[in-house]
């Protein structure tokens, strides 16, 4: 992969990392029930959950790119449509609280794997982001194995950066969402939509 193209996607990574979303609302959350030190099998569990789904689409959308430049080209639109979209209901989304339950009881490290594993396959909407996110950057004619192992490792070590800070700051974080929290959506919110309205329009 070019450099050039490994940084826009690694920027493009940090923007959907930050972005409000269940596993990092998760780990906020399992952050102030259990620690920030438990709450790693919830951030692996999450991981796992995610390279399971980039595998899924990159491969699928590997074999469909090699047999037709078309459809490559209505897949980097429609990508860019759906991200643009993404963005807006972001944009649009109510500021997140950070309101916690707090009568949840001790959860084994497996209970809270399984739940960061459920939180990122279970989620409709991120099967169709990165069947959208990962056509920008796929390129047919190279390993797709290697490409895998750079995306998807690029994108889980730094949501597990993110998850990380969140767990360990669960309290902080948690406040401030209270006071910049729709500020925090619409930066989030442009960051897609810049995204998708310049990927398509690449080479």
């Amino acid at each position: 992969m070019l450099l050039d193209t490994w940084l826009l996607y690694l920027i493009a990574c940090i923007g959907l990392s930050l972005s409000p979303g269940p596993n990092g609302l998760l780990a906020l959350t399992h952050g102030a029930m259990h620690g920030s030190r438990k709450t790693l099998f919830t951030i692996i569990g999450g991981a796992t959950g995610f390279m399971l789904i980039i595998a899924l689409c990159m491969f699928g959308i590997g074999a469909l790119l090699k047999s037709s430049v078309v459809w490559l080209t209505v897949l980097k639109w429609v990508g860019g449509g759906y991200l643009i979209w993404l963005g807006i209901q972001v944009w649009r989304s109510p500021p997140i609280t950070g309101e916690l339950d707090m009568k949840a009881g001790q959860a084994s490290g497996w209970q809270l794997y399984r739940q960061g594993v459920l939180a990122s396959i279970t989620n409709p909407k991120v099967l169709l982001f990165f069947s959208a996110f990962l056509s920008q950057f796929i390129d047919p004619q190279r390993s797709l194995m290697l490409q895998f192992f750079l995306l998807a490792g690029t994108f889980v070590v730094i949501e597990c950066v993110v998850e990380g800070l969140l767990a360990n700051m669960a309290n902080r974080i948690r406040h401030w969402l209270k006071r910049v929290g729709r500020g925090f959506n619409r930066t989030c919110g442009g960051i897609f939509i810049a995204i998708g309205t310049a990927l398509p329009l690449r080479a």
